[in-house]
Formats: structure tokens, C-alpha cells, sequence
């Protein structure tokens, strides 16, 4: 069980069977009555935010939460194939268990597997990945890297804004948490 006093942002909880995360919090004391804590909490299961306010002191429950690394091996229609990569064992994840990692999944990908109460829950990505590049216009003549930005295509199938002196079949950093450009890799 965690108490109140243990709230931190990205702490799991579960509240009547359901697996949430802390989005923000806040201790507040009022000049009359007890202190409380206000949050932000994310269901994992639907993705919806919701504010829930604990009194100071309350407990919640642990949720039986559990990570495993997992490889993306491929996609089949609208689901994605993933291997345990201790027991070798494969699952199929949904396109909702996947959400917006989607977007940068690329073969044999490691990434963790958040499971709940067994069951696959969703996907957490690398903090960046290394992508090529598929499809950008060309840079012209003059172009800086203190220059502006452009949209690029990489191979996952994610659109971002790249600097102008990118090309078609460079790998670039990407971070996952943003869908930002970081550097062009070597």
C-alpha cells in the first residue's frame, strides 16, 4: 500500500480494481480543516484523465503491475506482434495496447511490455530511438543548420519537423516522449 506521502509523478496506483498513474499532485493545507492531496491521475486502462483528491494520510493499493522486455517482430493488419525476450514467447498486442508507440516501432525493436494482472496493458517505449529517414524534400543550396525546419517522413511511418540539411536515407535520433528531432547519427 502507498500512502499519500509516498505520491510522486509517474507513481502507479490502483483505486477499486483499476491501474492509474500520477500525472501531477499537489499537498495542499488549508488554514481550517485537515490537509489533502489533489491529483491528476491517468487510467491505463482507457487512457482518460481524471482529478481525485486523497485525505492526508489515506492509503491506496499497489497494482499488480509487471514490465517485461519484449522485441516488436511485425504487424499483422491492425495487430502487433511481440517476443518475450527470455521465453521466446509471442503475443498479440491491439492497436489501443500499443497506443502511440506506434508511430515508432520499427522490427526488432526492444521496448517493455506493461502487463496487469497478466494481461498485456501497453507499451512503453526507449526514450529515443534511431530512425531512417523515408521520404523529405531535398535541401537547396544555402541551406544552414541554423536554418528553419521541414517535414520528414520516416520509415515507421511518423511525420516530424527535421532541419533543412537532412536528406532521404539519413538515420536521425528521434525522442519517443516528444516525437522530436534530436541529431542526425553517423
Amino acid at each position: 500500500m502507498y500512502s499519500t506521502a509516498e505520491f510522486k509523478k509517474g507513481l502507479k496506483i490502483e483505486i477499486d480494481g483499476t491501474p492509474y498513474i500520477i500525472v501531477d499532485f499537489q499537498h495542499v493545507k488549508p488554514g481550517k480543516g485537515g490537509a489533502f492531496v489533489r491529483t491528476k491521475l491517468k487510467n491505463l486502462l482507457n487512457g482518460r484523465v481524471v482529478d481525485q483528491t486523497f485525505r492526508s494520510g489515506e492509503k491506496v493499493e499497489k497494482p499488480d503491475l509487471m514490465e517485461r522486455e519484449m522485441q516488436y517482430l511485425y504487424r499483422e493488419g491492425d495487430r502487433y506482434c511481440m517476443m518475450d525476450n527470455e521465453t521466446y514467447e509471442q503475443i498479440m498486442l491491439t492497436e489501443e495496447q500499443v497506443g502511440e508507440a506506434r508511430l515508432y516501432l520499427i522490427d526488432n525493436l526492444n521496448v517493455e511490455v506493461l502487463f496487469f494482472n497478466q494481461a498485456p496493458l501497453a507499451v512503453e517505449l526507449p526514450n529515443f530511438v534511431e530512425l531512417e529517414v523515408a521520404q523529405t524534400e531535398p535541401g537547396f543550396k544555402g541551406d544552414t543548420a541554423a536554418g528553419g525546419t521541414k517535414p520528414a517522413t520516416l520509415e515507421s511511418g511518423a511525420t516530424l519537423q527535421v532541419p533543412l540539411f537532412i536528406s532521404e536515407g539519413d538515420r536521425v535520433r528521434v525522442d519517443t516522449r516528444t516525437g522530436n528531432y534530436i541529431e542526425r547519427v553517423k
